[in-house]
């Protein structure tokens, strides 16, 4: 297995994270690292060179590391503001992109994502982990299979408290940034989770697309509250949050289906990711961690869904569990990443491609948009320009979220 060789764009929280899991990759070898903070810069060139037993290219300026020749690959973990860029000046410079998940900034940012990738020829995917969570991925494989007949609605949200994230700034410098969009910006701020897998589930780009949505958000309160009742950074306490605490989002489908979508951070709440999944002959239920298929459940009654992992879980899961690997959020973490070196390896498209990332960043956008009018109606682009109604059959992969292939996880498998 030929090594990789990587630069890695952003050593924040998460960056510094990924580093970590790269230097650990035997089939990847970092050649540079930046971040515009040069202390973290540099903590990261000296991680690189304990690892490799000499010194690696380091810079403050993203654009020196995209540039940087000895590399093929680049990863992005910047915050939000500057994911787009810097996976265009990657490909620009003839790069494979791998960007953190995150809203665009601008409708000129989703497509200039989408163009640069078709006029350079070079891939660029979001690394939407939850895609390939272990539940999310057995789900894929139930409706694959066809248990829930055919697709009706789906839910999803990223409903998780983060108030005391949001609100200490003192932790990391990317925890600021965030409260500088709750401050800014009401809307659907976070897509990625939930809508990725949906739009597996949904075959969105490759025979269906997103075509229109509406949004509409609550009141603020949550976050003024937790710091009142903390009497926790008095001059925030007070600053007017335009992230409403609980922001809605419905989208209709080009084949019928329905989507809701659910921003819910700032509220005392359990973590969820709140998916749903009901088609016409049943439905699964995350937060109930149960499913009811006609035919195979009694009528009228859930099941567990610990019933059908024997004979559902998806291969690549199976196939996980019986090797040496490691990662964060369950391991779903070392999945996406390994999808996106499988790609750069066989010089293959990504399984979450660059019109995939145009369309979950978009919806960020336009919620706010939405809002903004009222709950209006809005229409989706159409990223693919069209080629969504017959695109090229998906790369055969055991990372492929098109289809679940089992002949490839017949003997030894390669991650």
């Amino acid at each position: 297995m030929r090594t990789i060789k990587m630069a890695v764009v952003g050593l924040g929280h998460r960056g510094s994270w990924w580093l970590g899991q790269l230097l650990n990759m035997e089939d990847v070898e970092v050649t540079a690292v930046c971040d515009k903070n040069e202390g973290r810069m540099e903590e990261g060139k000296k991680k690189c060179a304990e690892k490799y037993g000499h010194e690696v290219f380091g810079s403050v300026n993203w654009k020196d590391v995209v540039a940087y020749e000895d590399s093929e690959a680049v990863l992005v973990t910047t915050y939000w503001n500057d994911h787009v860029k810097v996976a265009i000046g990657a490909m620009k410079a003839g790069k494979y992109a791998a960007m953190e998940v995150g809203p665009a900034q601008s409708m000129h940012q989703c497509w200039e994502l989408v163009r640069t990738s078709e006029e350079t020829g070079m891939p660029c995917m979001m690394l939407e982990n939850c895609c390939y969570g272990r539940e999310e991925m057995t789900v894929l494989n139930m409706i694959k299979k066809g248990l829930f007949g055919e697709l009706l609605h789906c839910q999803g949200g990223y409903e998780h408290d983060l108030r005391e994230v949001v609100n200490n700034a003192n932790i990391y410098e990317r925890e600021h940034e965030r409260a500088w969009q709750y401050w800014h910006r009401n809307a659907e701020l976070y897509p990625t989770h939930e809508l990725g897998p949906i739009m597996s589930y949904l075959d969105i780009n490759r025979g269906n697309r997103l075509m229109t949505l509406n949004a509409m958000a609550t009141k603020s309160r949550g976050l003024n509250k937790f710091l009142q009742d903390r009497g926790e950074n008095p001059e925030w306490a007070d600053k007017n949050y335009r992230l409403g605490d609980i922001v809605t989002t419905t989208i209709r489908t080009a084949n019928g289906e329905t989507i809701v979508l659910t921003h819910d951070t700032s509220s005392p709440r359990p973590y969820s990711r709140g998916g749903r999944v009901q088609g016409t002959c049943g439905l699964w239920m995350e937060d109930l961690k149960s499913v009811h298929i006609e035919g195979r459940s009694e009528p009228h009654k859930w099941e567990p869904m610990e019933n059908y992992w024997e004979e559902f879980e998806h291969p690549l899961w199976k196939k996980t569990k019986a090797a040496d690997f490691t990662g964060g959020h369950g391991g779903m973490d070392w999945l996406v990443m390994r999808a996106f070196l499988s790609a750069v390896r066989n010089r293959t498209q990504t399984p979450i491609d660059v019109y995939d990332a145009a369309t979950m960043m978009a919806v960020a956008l336009l919620s706010e948009e939405s809002i903004a009018q009222g709950s209006a109606t809005v229409s989706i682009p159409d990223f693919t320009d069209g080629m969504w109604l017959k695109r090229d059959p998906a790369v055969k992969s055991i990372f492929s979220l098109a289809e679940v292939d089992d002949s490839l996880f017949e003997g030894t498998v390669e991650f």
